[in-house]
């Protein structure tokens, strides 16, 4: 018996180190969690063939929506550990639990990279008569539920960014839900909501074109970008708590994963990352590269997940408590 125990370890062994060897020895499947045109789409496909090429393999991807990033998650944890499925997602899994939207989020699985971050802002219609924060925020006190505002749902940037103002302004706004940014910005600048919280990166080149108007950036900082938009903590002091704070774009994997495959797939993102022209694209669009894996990507994920679990509970639209899934409160 024990021969026979011992044979079948090692053919187990040699078994997994000669298919993590041939890998990749078929196509792969990149699940995005978001959909086409959005940040999360536009960080993938902009990296992603040049991981492919580092990696010798063909990655394909498809836009899976909804759920909030949910149904996404669910497929790639339902295929097997074998690296051939990869999940291209944003931050909202890290609020899934303390929302009730699901049992998973980023720590049950394994990042093969954090790949960037991004900065918030307000976006109004071209129309809306407020072209700063203070005067956005005097507007919605004024006209109660007459400010239509986008959203990609709960867990989401906008529900963050909006939870943030709402925790220092009592305003009252109109969500019109959305699945992804991309949608939301195209239906902002066709006059059906008239403001939209997004990432930098996902309406800059609709600001330079005049086809919307920034007014209010979510950061401490002035951005080279945004040349004459002051940081919305000049305006509404109560964002220094929670900020810097943004969201980000990462590839993971199903837990179990073999390690090999996981070491081949982080190699190959990471060299991805280095590229010029994805480099290039993500400077210009606003992002800020990140390209981290191993111990400090959970690090990074699991200091994102504490602030923002704690701060939608704060808020009062959080189902469940952080405390019930041993968040600590940052």
């Amino acid at each position: 018996m024990k021969t026979l125990l011992a044979g079948l370890t090692l053919l187990a062994m040699t078994g997994g180190s000669a298919f993590a060897a041939d890998y990749p020895a078929k196509e792969i499947q990149g699940i995005i969690q978001w959909g086409a045109g959005g940040s999360t789409d536009t960080v993938m496909r902009a990296v992603t063939p040049h991981a492919a090429e580092a990696l010798g393999g063909n990655i394909v991807m498809q836009n899976k929506t909804g759920g909030v990033g949910a149904i996404a998650l669910r497929y790639v944890q339902q295929q097997k550990a074998d690296g051939y499925t990869l999940l291209m997602g944003a931050e909202n899994p890290q609020m899934y639990k303390v929302l009730g939207l699901g049992t998973d989020d980023y720590t049950d699985m394994v990042p093969i990279s954090v790949l960037a971050r991004g900065v918030p802002m307000f976006v109004a219609n071209n129309d809306a008569p407020y072209n700063t924060m203070t005067e956005f925020v005097e507007y919605a006190k004024a006209n109660p539920g007459e400010v239509r505002v986008g959203s990609t749902g709960p867990g989401g940037l906008t529900s963050i960014v909006l939870a943030m103002l709402t925790n220092h302004e009592d305003v009252e706004f109109t969500r019109v839900p959305y699945d992804g940014d991309g949608p939301a910005l195209t239906a902002l600048q066709g006059g059906a909501i008239d403001v939209m919280p997004a990432v930098l990166g996902a309406a800059i080149e609709g600001v330079k074109a005049g086809r919307m108007k920034v007014i209010g950036l979510v950061d401490t900082q002035p951005n080279d970008l945004l040349p004459g938009v002051v940081p919305i903590t000049e305006e509404i002091p109560g964002f220094t708590d929670y900020l810097p704070w943004g969201p980000f774009f990462g590839v993971f994997v199903k837990e179990g994963t073999p390690d090999e495959v996981v070491a081949k797939l982080q190699a190959a993102y990471a060299e991805g990352a280095k590229n010029p022209d994805f480099i290039k694209l993500m400077e210009d669009r606003g992002f800020i590269v990140m390209s981290i894996a191993g111990d400090e990507a959970m690090d990074f994920l699991e200091s994102y997940r504490s602030t923002s679990s704690w701060l939608v509970h704060d808020a009062g639209f959080s189902k469940k408590s952080p405390e019930e899934f041993d968040i600590p409160r940052p």
